[in-house]
């Protein structure tokens, strides 16, 4: 089998799923190095430096770069093709020694490249998928995408409330709900809240210091808000890379605002994080028995804790839906919400038309 020194894999990984991840590991396998050129157009909706990013996760031993690419994409028209190539080459200068793909395109590109062109499973034998089928079914394609890709895609609902509303006990049965459904959707996770994590740390080592500690004897500082908000965060984001399309979060980075009011008085001390989240199911109050559980003593807090959870998500302009009655009520209408989000799914602007 020939080894080349300089290889070239183009395609617009629009997104990059396992088709492409293969292409790209064959032809790493055989070039001493490989670059891979990601080319979008301004009417994508998934933004070039997010696949890049996506690709020089999967593919740290290569080089990968991007360009943008708004030239009509005509197979006939030698003009056309001429221009393609200008961008092509002004993003990788260097000389080409094989180009790899699995298009009948390979044969033109590789000779305009000075290139052996090498095809590689152009019939989807080894992965049956392409970027139209993740396009038109991100779901149906699920198990074809990678962990940065599935966390892109992944609908985020999170449940916020007031103390002792049920924020936990709903998130965890919307996860069961959805692995119930089985197939992908087995892998549903929920995200449980890193601040209950953390106080329980404080109150742990409070204890080891005056045997006999209390929950009201504990201290927070402010800024510590935003290191917790960070954590949840993080686990978020671990948690939809390896999940179903859809992730159930019990709290938030926002909801850590409205906790900074309520235990410090006042207003959150950081920039809010980057939202990724696409609903908020917020727990109303009414109706549901206060449960002191040793972390807890805001009964009397609760109404103006949903009255400020409902204030900022209709400020901040959240998709929200509020969730009131006994259980069984806000888990339907829970699950309806959720299923709402689902069928809208991810949306993706179509390519630019390829004229013949």
């Amino acid at each position: 089998m020939s080894r080349y020194g300089h290889g070239l894999v183009l395609g617009k990984f629009y997104p990059p799923h396992t088709g492409h991840h293969h292409l790209v590991r064959t032809a790493a396998g055989r070039c001493r190095r490989l670059t891979v050129l990601v080319c979008a157009a301004s009417v994508e909706s998934v933004p070039l430096t997010d696949r890049v990013a996506w690709m020089r996760e999967v593919h740290p031993e290569v080089r990968v770069v991007g360009t943008m690419d708004d030239i009509p994409v005509d197979v006939t028209d030698p003009a056309v093709r001429d221009a393609h190539m200008a961008v092509f080459r002004a993003a990788v200068p260097e000389p080409v020694d094989a180009v790899f793909t699995s298009e009948a395109y390979g044969g033109e590109l590789g000779r305009r490249f000075g290139a052996v062109s090498v095809c590689v499973d152009p019939d989807r034998i080894r992965h049956p998928v392409s970027g139209t089928a993740v396009r038109n079914d991100p779901i149906g394609c699920w198990d074809f995408l990678e962990s940065p890709v599935r966390a892109a895609l992944a609908r985020r609902v999170v449940v916020v409330g007031a103390e002792s509303t049920g924020t936990t006990t709903m998130a965890a049965a919307l996860a069961e709900h959805y692995r119930g459904r089985g197939g992908v959707w087995a892998r549903t996770r929920y995200v449980p809240e890193y601040g209950r994590e953390f106080s329980e740390r404080k109150l742990a080592v409070l204890r080891a210091a005056r045997p006999g500690a209390e929950w009201s004897d504990v201290t927070f500082a402010s800024e510590e808000f935003p290191l917790i908000a960070r954590r949840q965060a993080e686990l978020e984001e671990e948690a939809a890379r390896t999940g179903s399309p859809v992730l159930f979060c019990d709290t938030d980075a926002f909801a850590t605002t409205i906790w900074h009011e309520r235990y410090m008085g006042g207003p959150y001390p950081a920039a809010p994080e980057p939202r990724t989240q696409h609903l908020w199911l917020l727990t109303d109050h009414e109706g549901v028995a206060f449960e002191d559980d040793g972390l807890r003593d805001g009964e009397h807090l609760r109404p103006w804790m949903t009255g400020r959870f409902r204030e900022e998500l209709a400020r901040t302009g959240r998709r929200t839906v509020e969730l009131t009655g006994p259980h069984e009520q806000r888990l339907a209408r829970a699950v309806a919400a959720v299923d709402a989000l689902i069928d809208e799914g991810p949306h993706f602007a179509d390519p630019l038309p390829e004229r013949r």
